[in-house]
């Protein structure tokens, strides 16, 4: 029992002060860790161990725990301990001692060179990181010495144990140095120091990779070391025998891998392409491995495959601006290309049968870009070599794309499917890619070959050739202007020749519709060809996704052409909505197209359609109001309201946000008397109400009542106006029963759009003093259990003091008791809440001087605020927000300045305060830059984030980089 408190004792957070940090103690709190089965006390341990490894203490125990009788694991913490003091906490070491704490590095390692390998990694970091810090200056030959100390023949060790630690030290050097936090000035030099000493690690790894004696770790490892140090960008023409050395080496099986890696790194280093002569050199190279490839492919070993391809890809897609500028050359770099094509068409399924050719299509779009990129005489050259190539790449791509059969793919895992249909995407970008270079004539092509193969009666097509021709198509018009292509008319009439027999080709073929849908509205005399395929779809449970959006597609670019069909569309949808045939989403995209179909009907269609079309959901309605509350009728009312709001998102009758330019817009009658949606709303308001008294608890139905309005008052705009004065009656009384963000939401919506019409004034006015006075009893009973509903709060008072300040100038506002709450919402630990109270404040402060309660309170309370936004700085709040509170500083400084220099001083008078950390100067210096800082916002975000670094101890540590 004595024992096991001693051991809680010594990974206690708090044991710091209690227990030194001796080797016994880390020693017990390392037995903790590991084989503790309480993860509270293993979580303990962790945390001390961690203060053991940043104490002095650690220069001590550390070397005590790579002892050789005890196990790796505390051997591996000594280890790693000494590297965390010599990386982090180099400026602690006498420059006296850097010459004995080396030696005495050396020793460990050459000691670990026959012990265990992941204690030996640590202490090779760990002297590289020691390296690092030495360089130039204290150790000038640091690398060549390292080689030469473990090629002593004096050494206990064997002569292959040392040589693995000399390769494993030399390896992870230049791992260190890209993670190393060296200051950039000294990063630059180090740099350059390590270039020069490569002179002193390539003709060694030269000689042992080529050295028939070297057994095989040692090469695995010489491998290894060069991808290491190839990643400092050292010439290429240097690395030529060793890369030479590694295309021999891709023959043997176990080094294959290392191969690769090394291969790749040395091709694809920035700097490599001004070494063209090298880059010639390297092109026969991988020209060379073609049969090897062949082989890999026909025996299905996909490993092999897919490492030859990663360097055919690296040479081609780094370096094919620089080849092609090798006119001379253009048919060694062709034959490259044709190897890449070779590698993109593999055979097989991806990902079942194949993974290699999804690494080959960035390639065709560098190769594309650089050879648009040439003036036009070179350009012209090059596309007549390879326009040819980019049709084959298109077949090839097309070929790729294809579904296996339905047999087979009913094997394939989800996992599989998955990564089969994002593979088709990228291949669908590609494609789009593509018609920059290849243009109409590709559309032209592929019409054809779709043309061809439904008329022809030679032989059944399989529908999977179908689909991917189709595929093609709809790649290119989701996203390029086909309205001019000639071929477009033709593909339309084909379409419904299509023999569908299979739900994914069924699918593109309404996805390509849905790409054609701009199309149609410039020749909508097409539309009936097309629309009966997409309105039969819609009764297909698994066509839902497809054949929904692409109507929704049609509804929205076509609906000034979409009258004659228009009761035949609403009675199709009617019934698919009524059998329940698609799901929530489905449903809801549904109601969006037939909000965008209706809108083009003269007010009384839309009338009675909606009344059609709504009627069957409000009789529905009615009796789930009158039922008693139960999680299956919530279900049915929040799908219902969803309808109505999705519905009234897109049924928009006033054109003010639609860019359609036909002159059918301007034949449109302007419609007179109220809009429709507001005629349905006013006609359902009661049913809502009655609803809402059953359902104020619940905030999944009060937001979706919110929805319904708020999406209505974002389409209508001024038409909502008939609604205001009873919305806001109704807002008031929901609120004041139970308080709901989505209420507060849309008052914003309210305040945004209509507080500033005077007609509309009174009764907004009446809701955000109620609302407000409401939300204040809310703080006085505690709101730490609403951030929601707090931070909706503080992003209404914001909206309101942008859009109408005149609203705080009621005398029922106590606008000290706002100000108070939204200090205390700016210490909530929830990240958009605190944003909100920030961006209330910056909005509040400008207003000092013109709304006469503002400037009072801001004098009053002013330097709470300040405390508050200090406490934040000074470490109680997320570092991601210090942008948002150097707001408040600047609005501050900008708006109340004699005030701030003021408060500032006091503020920071007392000691320890925002941060124990903090030096008098260090607060002093701030305050002044503050205060003279009151134009560049961007330079107080600076400062701000500085002075929280040095508040929480981290300025100038690993954590700054990414800050």
């Amino acid at each position: 029992m004595e024992r096991r408190e001693e051991q809680s004792g010594a990974a206690g957070a708090g044991a710091a002060a209690a227990l030194d940090f001796t080797v016994e103690n880390v020693e017990k709190a390392l037995h903790q860790l590991y084989y503790d089965p309480n993860i509270e006390n293993k979580n303990l341990a962790q945390k001390w161990l961690m203060q053991a490894q940043v104490s002095p203490q650690a220069w001590h125990f550390s070397w005590q725990l790579l002892q050789p009788d005890k196990v790796p694991e505390i051997q591996y913490f000594g280890a790693s301990a000494l590297h965390i003091k010599i990386s982090r906490y180099w400026s602690d070491i006498p420059t006296d001692q850097y010459e004995s704490l080396k030696a005495q590095l050396f020793t460990q390692i050459t000691r670990f060179a026959s012990g265990s390998k992941i204690v030996l990694t640590r202490l090779c970091v760990a002297l590289a990181s020691l390296a690092l810090s030495m360089m130039p200056d204290a150790w000038p030959c640091a690398v060549a010495d390292m080689v030469r100390l473990f090629q002593a023949e004096d050494s206990p060790v064997d002569g292959q144990g040392r040589c693995l630690a000399l390769l494993e030290l030399l390896t992870v050097l230049p791992e260190e140095f890209q993670t190393s936090r060296l200051p950039q000035y000294r990063k630059g030099l180090v740099r350059t120091s390590l270039a020069v000493e490569c002179g002193a690690v390539f003709p060694l790894l030269e000689q042992l990779l080529q050295q028939p004696s070297s057994p095989s770790c040692v090469r695995q490892k010489v491998l290894k070391c060069f991808s290491s140090w190839v990643q400092l960008e050292v010439p290429l023409q240097d690395c030529e025998a060793l890369i030479q050395a590694a295309f021999t080496a891709l023959q043997d099986s176990e080094l294959f891998d290392s191969s690769v890696e090394a291969i790749v790194n040395a091709i694809s280093q920035p700097d490599a392409q001004r070494y063209v002569n090298t880059l010639l050199k390297l092109i026969p190279l991988v020209l060379g491995l073609q049969e090897q490839l062949r082989q890999a492919v026909q025996n299905g070993d996909m490993e092999t495959s897919h490492g030859i391809c990663r360097i055919a890809v690296a040479l081609g897609e780094n370096h094919s601006r620089a080849l092609l500028d090798q006119v001379e050359h253009w048919q060694s770099f062709l034959a490259l290309v044709n190897m890449i094509m070779f590698c993109t068409g593999i055979p097989g399924h991806y990902p079942v049968n194949e993974t290699t050719s999804s690494l080959t299509l960035t390639f065709w779009y560098t190769l594309q870009d650089d050879i648009l990129s040439f003036e036009a005489e070179k350009q012209a050259v090059y596309q007549q070599v390879y326009r040819p190539v980019y049709f084959q790449l298109v077949d090839v791509l097309l070929h790729k794309a294809q579904f296996p059969s339905d047999e087979e793919y009913g094997f394939w895992s989800s996992d599989e499917k998955e990564q089969f249909r994002i593979y088709r995407v990228d291949i669908s970008d590609t494609l789009m890619y593509v018609y920059e270079m290849l243009g109409a004539e590709l559309l032209s092509n592929l019409y054809d070959k779709l043309g061809r193969l439904l008329t022809s009666s030679e032989e059944p097509y399989s529908w999977q050739h179908t689909e991917a021709l189709l595929y093609g198509f709809q790649s290119i018009a989701e996203t390029i202007d086909v309205n001019y292509s000639d071929v477009v008319p033709g593909l339309i009439g084909l379409i419904p020749r299509i023999s569908i027999s299979n739900v994914q080709l069924a699918d593109t073929v309404m996805f390509t519709i849905g790409a054609l849908s701009e199309w149609l509205a410039d020749h909508p005399v097409m539309i009936n060809s097309v629309l009966p395929l997409v309105l039969h779809a819609l009764g297909n449970p698994e066509l839902s996704v497809s054949s929904v959006s692409t109507l929704k597609k049609i509804c929205r670019e076509c609906k000034y052409d979409l009258p004659p069909y228009a009761a035949n569309i609403v009675a199709v949808s009617q019934d698919v909505l009524m059998k329940q045939i698609h799901k929530t989403s489905q449903c809801m995209w549904l109601m969006q197209a037939l909000g965008f179909l209706l809108s083009a009907l003269q007010v009384e269609e839309i009338l009675k359609n909606l009344h059609s079309l709504i009627s069957p959901y409000i009789q529905q309605l009615e009796k789930l109001a009158e039922e008693i509350p139960n999680p299956s009728n919530k279900l049915a009312i929040v799908h219902i309201l969803g309808l109505l709001s999705n519905l009234f998102t897109t049924l928009d009758i006033s054109h003010h946000d639609d860019d359609h330019e036909g002159p059918e817009l301007r034949k449109l009658p302007v419609p007179q008397g109220p809009n429709p949606v507001v005629v349905v709303l006013q006609q359902v308001f009661q049913l809502i109400q009655k609803v809402l008294s059953k359902w104020l608890n619940d905030a999944q139905v009060v937001e979706a009542v919110c929805a319904i309005f708020e999406k209505s008052v974002k389409t209508l705009l001024d038409d909502f106006a008939p609604m205001v004065p009873q919305l806001c009656e109704m807002l008031g009384r929901m609120y004041s029963t139970i308080p709901q963000a989505s209420a507060l939401d849309l008052t914003r919506q309210l305040v945004h759009i209509f507080a500033h019409e005077p007609a509309h004034f009174p009764p907004i006015e009446a809701l955000f003093l109620l609302v407000t006075s409401v939300t204040l009893t809310l703080f006085q009973q505690g709101p730490r259990d609403h951030p929601d509903i707090v931070d909706s709060f503080m992003q209404l008072l914001a909206q309101a003091l942008k859009r109408k300040p005149d609203l705080f100038l009621c005398e029922r506002l106590d606008v000290k008791a706002v100000f108070q709450c939204a200090v205390l919402a700016l210490k909530f630990p929830e990240a958009p809440t605190v944003k909100a109270s920030c961006g209330f404040f910056t909005e509040l402060l400008p207003r000092c001087g013109e709304v006469e309660s503002v400037g009072k309170v801001v004098q009053e309370d002013g330097r709470m605020l300040l405390i508050a936004v200090l406490e934040a700085i000074g470490g109680q709040a997320s570092r991601s927000l210090m942008d948002c509170f150097a707001d408040i500083l600047f609005a501050l400084n900008k708006h109340c300045f004699s005030l701030l220099s003021m408060w500032i001083k006091e503020a920071l008078q007392p000691p320890g305060f925002p941060s124990a950390r903090l030096s008098p100067e260090q607060k002093d210096t701030f305050s002044q830059q503050i205060l003279r800082e009151r134009v560049n916002k961007r330079r107080v975000k600076e400062m701000v984030k500085e002075f929280t670094l040095l508040c929480r101890g981290l300025h100038g540590t690993d954590y700054t980089a990414d800050y």
